[in-house]
C-alpha cells in the first residue's frame, strides 16, 4: 500500500474549517530565489489559473501605525490613495518585509487574508466579484486556496473597493 504523505493544514485553513466555509487548494513547487514583483503571476501561470482571479495579500500600515490588508489580482499594482479612502485613513504605506512575519505570522509570497496572528482591517478588490471562485495565498509558500469571493468577504469582514491603479 501507498503511504500519503503527511500534509500539515496551515492557520488559514484550519479558521476556514472551524468557520465552515468551503475551500479547496492547490500546490505547487516553490522558486526560493524567486523574490520578483511578478511572484504572484508565475505561480498563477504555473497553476493554470486566470492571473485576474488569482489575488496577492498587501499589508499596509497607517498613519498611525495600524495595519490593513489589501487584497488585488496579481498582475495590478496596489493604489495606495484608493486604499487609504476606502480604508478611512488619510494615507497608507506598505508594509516592509521585515516586519511581515512578526505582525501576521505569515512570511513573504505565503500571506493569506485569512489566519493571521490578528484580524485587521480587510479591503478586497471588487474585481474579485466578477468571479466564483478566486485564489488566495494558504498561509504558506507552495499552497494556494480556492474559494468563492463572498465566503472570503465575509470570513474577513472585508469591504469590496476599487483600490487598484489603472
Amino acid at each position: 500500500m501507498a503511504r500519503r504523505e503527511k500534509f500539515q493544514k496551515t492557520n488559514a485553513m484550519r479558521e476556514l474549517e472551524t468557520a465552515g466555509v468551503p475551500f479547496a487548494y492547490e500546490t505547487y513547487e516553490v522558486d526560493e530565489t524567486d523574490t520578483s514583483s511578478e511572484l504572484g503571476l508565475h505561480i498563477a501561470q504555473m497553476l493554470g489559473e486566470d492571473p485576474a482571479a488569482s489575488f496577492k495579500t498587501l499589508v499596509c500600515v497607517t498613519p498611525g501605525g495600524g495595519h490593513v490588508v489589501c487584497c488585488i489580482p496579481v498582475a495590478d499594482e496596489l493604489d495606495l490613495k484608493k486604499a487609504a479612502a476606502a480604508a478611512g485613513e488619510k494615507s497608507l504605506s506598505l508594509m516592509h518585509v521585515r516586519d511581515l512575519e512578526p505582525v501576521t505570522g505569515y512570511v513573504r509570497g505565503g500571506c493569506s487574508p485569512v489566519g493571521m496572528r490578528k484580524r485587521f482591517p480587510t479591503l478586497i478588490d471588487e474585481t474579485a466579484q466578477l468571479f466564483d471562485e478566486i485564489h488566495v495565498s494558504g498561509g504558506r509558500r507552495g499552497l494556494s486556496l480556492v474559494l468563492a469571493p463572498d465566503d472570503l468577504v465575509r470570513f474577513c469582514e472585508a469591504t469590496l473597493a476599487d483600490i487598484v491603479r489603472g
